[in-house]
This record gives C-alpha cells, sequence and structure tokens, in this order.
C-alpha cells in the first residue's frame, strides 16, 4: 500500500486544482434499503432528514451491490470502486475452517490491495477522520477510531483504544464519556458515536470523514426488514443523519458533501439451512469426538444468505464432482431453498470469491444455519438476511448526496454500487486509480 500511496502523491501534484477544499462527510447506514426512504410513507415512516436529501441533492432508486451481499465486502467497494476479488476483502469473516482464528474478522486495512479515499486524501494533504467504518485497522486515517472486537469484555475496549490513533478516544472520552465496544452494535451505541463524530468534526477539522451506523442492521437480524422495532431504529437514526448534515455545513458553508450509503439491503428470514450437516453425512469433513472439526475436503465459507464451496485441494477433481452433485441434489429439495449454484469460472465474472469452487445462494426467506447436525433446513436463528446475490431486488442498497455541484432532486436510477467511490473522488479532485467504473454526471 505504501507503493499506492506514493503513486497517489504523484498524481495528486497532476491534478491540484485551486480553491479551498469540500468538507466530505461519508455516512453508512448498514442494511438501509432505497424503499425505505423514497417510499417513506408507505411504510410508516417519518424521515425527514433523509427525505430532504431527495429534494436537495441526488439520489439513487436502487445500489447494486457485490458478490457477497455482506458488510466488510461491500464496505471496501464503496471506498475502492472496486469487486472484492480485487480490493481483497472476500467476506465478513476469514476463511476458517478449523476455527483456529476465532472467528476473526478481516479487520485489518493491510487487506486492503488498492487505494481507497482516506488513501488519496491523505496523499494530497487531506486532514481525514473515521469513526467505526469496517477494514480500518491500521488504515492510512489521521484521526481513526476503527472496528475492531474479539470476546466482548473489557480487553476489547484497551484492544480498540491500543488500535486507535495514538491518545484519540482517550481525548474523546474525557469530554464525552465512554466510548462503546466494538460488539456494541444497537442504536445506543450509533447516537453516541455519532456524538464522537460531531466532536472530532468540530475539534479536528478533517477534510474528509467517515462514519459507520449499524443499529438498523442489527435490529432488522433480530426482528427483520420493516418491523415497527427496526422502523423506529431508522427513524432514530434519520435524526443523527440531521445533525452530522447540519454540523457539516456550519463547519463548512457552501463546501459541505455529505453522501447516504448503504451496503445491501435485506430479506425476511423463515429457516435456517444447515449446510454444514448434508457436507458432514456426505463426508467432506470429519468430526473429533469433542465435535469439533478434525479434517475436511470441502467447507461452506459462510455468507448470510449465501455460502462459497472451499476445496482443501482445489486440484482434487473427485472432490469437485462430489460437492457438484451435492449441490444438485439440495437443488433439488423439496423445501427448494437453493435459487442459484455458480461455478468457478461464474465467481470470477462476478468478482467475488475468486477460490472458491462454488458459491450456492439461497433463496429469500432461508439463510445459512450453523448446525452440523439435521434437520437440514430447521426454525431461523435471525429474521433478517442479506448475503444473497446482488441481483436479487432485496439486496439494493442506498446512495444520496447533496452538497455544491450537485443537482438537487435527481434520480441516477438503479446504479453499480462501483460508482460511488469514484463519484466521491471526483467531488474531491483526487484520483482513484483502483476504480473499475466513472463517476456519475452530478449536473
Amino acid at each position: 500500500m505504501r507503493k499506492w500511496i506514493a503513486i497517489l502523491g504523484l498524481l495528486w501534484g497532476c491534478h491540484a486544482a485551486a480553491g479551498q477544499k469540500p468538507l466530505i462527510v461519508l455516512i453508512s447506514i448498514d442494511g438501509l434499503k432505497p424503499e425505505a426512504v423514497l417510499d417513506a410513507a408507505r411504510h410508516g415512516l417519518d424521515l425527514p432528514n433523509l427525505r430532504a436529501l431527495t429534494r436537495d441533492g441526488s439520489y439513487a432508486s436502487g445500489v447494486i451491490g457485490v458478490l457477497p451481499s455482506l458488510t466488510y465486502p461491500s464496505h471496501t467497494t464503496l471506498v475502492t470502486g472496486a469487486v472484492p476479488a480485487r480490493h481483497g476483502i472476500l467476506a465478513n469473516t476469514t476463511f476458517d475452517p478449523l476455527y483456529r482464528n476465532q472467528q476473526g474478522w478481516y479487520w485489518y486495512a493491510e487487506d486492503i490491495r488498492l487505494p481507497t479515499l482516506w488513501d488519496a486524501a491523505s496523499a494530497a494533504g487531506w486532514v481525514t477522520a473515521n469513526v467505526y467504518w469496517p477494514v480500518t485497522v491500521g488504515a492510512h486515517i489521521r484521526y481513526n477510531l476503527p472496528q475492531i472486537w474479539r470476546t466482548g469484555m473489557d480487553d476489547d475496549l484497551k484492544l480498540q483504544r491500543a488500535l486507535a490513533t495514538p491518545g484519540l478516544e482517550q481525548e474523546l472520552t474525557a469530554q464525552l464519556g465512554s466510548y462503546p465496544g466494538g460488539m456494541q452494535e444497537t442504536i445506543a451505541e450509533d447516537e453516541i458515536r455519532t456524538r464522537f463524530a460531531l466532536r472530532l468534526m468540530q475539534k479536528k477539522h478533517p477534510d474528509f470523514i467517515t462514519v459507520y451506523l449499524t443499529g438498523l442492521d442489527t435490529e432488522q437480524h433480530k426482528s427483520g426488514p420493516f418491523s415497527p422495532a427496526a422502523n423506529q431504529v431508522l427513524e432514530r437514526l434519520d435524526k443523527l443523519v440531521g445533525q452530522l448534515r447540519a454540523a457539516a455545513q456550519d463547519l463548512a458553508p457552501g463546501r459541505a458533501v455529505v453522501a447516504v450509503v448503504s451496503d445491501h439491503g435485506f430479506a425476511k428470514v423463515d429457516h435456517d439451512v444447515n449446510l454444514c450437516a448434508a457436507f458432514l453425512a456426505a463426508g467432506l469433513f470429519s468430526l473429533d469426538d469433542d465435535k469439533k472439526i478434525k479434517d475436511w475436503k470441502a467447507m461452506p465459507w459462510p455468507a448470510g444468505g449465501a455460502a462459497a464451496i472451499m476445496l482443501k485441494d482445489p486440484g482434487d477433481a473427485a472432490t469437485r464432482r462430489q460437492v457438484a452433485d451435492l449441490l444438485a441434489d439440495l437443488t433439488k429439495s423439496p423445501e427448494n431453498f437453493v435459487d442459484r449454484v455458480l461455478d468457478q469460472s461464474a465467481l470470477k465474472a462476478a468478482g467475488g470469491f475468486p477460490d472458491a469452487a462454488f458459491f450456492v445462494s439461497f433463496k429469500t426467506g432461508f439463510e445459512l444455519g450453523t448446525s452440523f447436525s439435521p434437520p437440514l433446513v430447521a426454525p431461523p436463528t435471525n429474521l433478517g438476511m442479506h448475503g444473497y446475490l446482488p441481483d436479487m431486488p432485496e439486496m439494493r442498497s442506498s446512495f444520496f448526496l447533496v452538497g455544491p455541484g450537485v443537482a438537487a432532486g435527481h434520480d441516477f436510477g438503479d446504479i453499480d454500487m462501483r460508482r460511488i467511490a469514484p463519484t466521491l473522488a471526483a467531488l474531491m479532485k483526487l484520483p482513484l486509480p483502483g476504480a473499475e467504473l466513472t463517476a456519475l454526471p452530478l449536473q
């Protein structure tokens, strides 16, 4: 990544323009479906601040995301403009069939293979800040409060402080009270993190700040999309968007650009599919006496409403055929839970899981279960899920943009998620060489 920073510095020298920098505020509301804002009344939602973005700025009818439609790959696409196979963040959790990494996530920015918006801004001398955006441990961000957790115990707070910009969390908590740990992701923690973001904006004067809000995703997993509880969370999030926009406009009158994005949509869940139980019964992995995985030939890599299928030996043609036959049989299951199975060539074309042998995406209403034991189809663990193929309408995510140079009341229609990062880079007048698509026209 140091190579990219040097290249970005050279490119910035070629692209630099006179004039005062804008203030760019990029807010992510995890799991925000576009219809929640664009058709708020039908869903019984009162969202004056999010609705104002559609009047004062431009917006997408829907954002077609990446494969898989999970938080970490999507958030990395939102700051690089590339698919997961190129930017390197392939799922939420790393592939860990023997559970040696203790359910470790892709927390570390060094795993991102392409320059990000933070890299571009830092190379140009911009002041950058972040509150809780995924994959930001060790990122090139001057004022960084990254997302990480391990056990949910108090030592997680120490780890979080150690990996943030030195002294930053302590400085802010002295003024604002305790900062939440990484496994605390309800609307109450969003409200605290927003207070920290507002104080960062007021005291550190960043030119580019990212803010990640998680409470809607948490509640939709628990009670489903558009449940009364989820709608209440979104109405509280709307107030936070209003506070962040107002602060940006106060701090940078005439220069404030506010973007609100989401990573994926959400689908209602009625059943778990215990895919590992089928793989175990087929002899594709084995357990020891403690019911822990002892060895494996093929294993699912969880992706919410889907799973990538990994082979221990990619050259093992017999196991590949066995898995293909198993997936074909599951597709014919009377429960009718498989939507599509992609092979390796289709996965490469889609830009996800480049080393997987297959990708099985369930129909909405079904999610990947965790049990090694029958039944294959069981009651749901969650009532809402994502991770399905990104072309499913339920997986559409959101994009709203307001600021100088952005047309008011303009609908972009359906857009590719990869166009968001280059659009923000264009507003910043900064190069983003890893982006795969062009910026959206703003006038």
